[in-house]
């Protein structure tokens, strides 16, 4: 009986010493073939950019844009109308753009082709654009006429400007400038002109002179 149970005792050292390792293992097993028994995920779609495409069209159309208080901010008319989703813009064909600032004065432009942002106070004329605003009367002193004209020029509505960085015709009053860039602030009355500029000023006739009331006999 010693014999026996000195090797018994023996045997449950040995399983004692050994019984942690082939624990382990036995872990490392049931792990690594959870792994390869669990699906892969899929992995995380990749958004797409978003392509230039137009999501609808609409022709012979009118847009009229209101300011806060209801008042009619921008009139724009075209043949074709083309809306780009990615850059929230409006890409309109033989367009008509009437703009009426908070005083009433009303700008008038026209182009081949215009291209909008979303509430209409930038646009960009392409091809024969023309940007006119007709004389008027401020603080009892006449505001000539103003007429830009060019391939191209970008006006902003709502801050009154008129910017171009290709040739452009300019024509104030009787007044006539050519510049290949130009960049106009009708708030400021401020106009720089870049580049070849070449200008012909008219000279204001003379105001005539008062009459004499005639001598009294």
């Amino acid at each position: 009986m010693n014999v026996w149970s000195r090797l018994w005792r023996s045997v449950l050292e040995r399983l004692t010493l050994y019984l942690p390792i082939t624990l382990m293992g036995v872990l490392a097993l049931g792990t690594y073939w959870l792994v390869r028994s669990t699906p892969e995920l899929e992995p995380p779609a990749i958004e797409k950019p978003k392509r230039h495409d137009p999501d609808y069209a609409v022709n012979n159309f009118v847009l009229k844009t209101y300011d806060a208080n209801g008042r009619l901010k921008s009139e724009i008319t075209g043949q074709t109308a083309r809306h780009y989703p990615d850059t929230d813009t409006l890409e309109i064909d033989g367009v008509h753009i009437r703009s009426i600032n908070a005083q009433g004065h009303v700008t008038v432009a026209t182009a081949n082709q215009a291209l909008t942002n979303s509430d209409s106070s930038e646009v960009q004329l392409i091809g024969n654009a023309l940007v006119v605003r007709e004389a008027r009367q401020e603080d009892g002193q006449t505001v000539p006429r103003m007429q830009f004209k060019g391939e191209f020029l970008h006006a902003f509505l709502d801050t009154e400007r008129v910017k171009s960085h290709k040739p452009v015709d300019l024509q104030r009053g009787q007044d006539v400038f050519t510049a290949d860039t130009m960049a106009f602030d009708n708030v400021t009355q401020v106009m720089e002109l870049q580049g070849r500029v070449r200008g012909v000023l008219v000279p204001k006739p003379e105001a005539a002179p008062a009459k004499k009331p005639p001598p009294r006999n």
